[in-house]
C-alpha cells in the first residue's frame, strides 16, 4: 500500500515545497511514496520562490511543476502523513481538521535538532536571504531519513 506525504507551512512556496523536492529527492525509486505540499494561507497556482528552487537545484533536488495550493479536506483524506513546518501550523490544522488530527506531526522533532531554546518550529526565510534558505533546507535534509522510516514503520 503506498502512503501518501503532505508538507504543510503558510504560503506553500517555501517551506513545504522545499521539503517536498528534498523528500522525492531521499525517496527517489520509491514508487510505495507519494508526496505533496500545501500551505494554511496558501493561494492556488503560485510558483516556489527563486530561493527555495535555487537552494533544491544546488542539492539535486527538483519539483517539477510545482504550483501552490490550500490545504483542504480533499488533501487531508488522501494523505498518511502530514508533516507542519511550526507549531502554529499544528494547530492551524488541528481546529480546521481534526478529524484528521491523527495524521499531523511536526517536521523539525524528525531534523534530530530543535532550534534555539528547543524551538521546535522551522523558521520562515522570507525576505531573510539565501543563508536563511540553505539553513532550512538543511533542517529539512537532515530530517527526511527519519521522515521516511517512521511513515515506513507505521501502518
Amino acid at each position: 500500500m503506498s502512503k501518501h506525504v503532505l508538507f504543510v507551512c503558510t504560503g506553500n512556496t517555501c517551506r513545504s515545497p522545499m521539503a517536498e523536492g528534498l523528500f522525492r529527492k531521499a525517496a527517489a525509486g520509491r514508487d510505495d511514496l507519494l508526496v505533496g505540499s500545501a500551505g494554511v494561507a496558501a493561494s492556488k497556482g503560485s510558483f516556489a520562490s527563486r530561493e527555495t528552487m535555487a537552494v533544491l537545484r544546488k542539492l539535486g533536488a527538483d519539483l517539477g511543476d510545482f504550483r501552490s495550493q490550500p490545504v483542504t479536506a480533499q488533501l487531508l483524506d488522501q494523505a498518511t502523513h502530514v508533516f507542519a513546518m511550526t507549531q502554529n501550523h499544528l494547530a492551524h490544522l488541528e481546529a480546521r481538521f481534526p478529524g484528521h488530527a491523527e495524521k499531523f506531526y511536526l517536521a523539525r522533532e524528525f531534523s534530530g535538532s530543535l532550534g534555539p531554546g528547543g524551538d521546535p518550529d522551522i523558521p520562515d526565510p522570507i525576505g531573510m536571504g539565501m543563508a536563511a534558505y540553505e539553513e532550512v533546507a538543511k533542517i529539512l535534509e537532515a530530517a527526511m531519513p527519519r521522515i521516511i522510516a517512521y511513515v515506513d514503520s507505521v501502518e
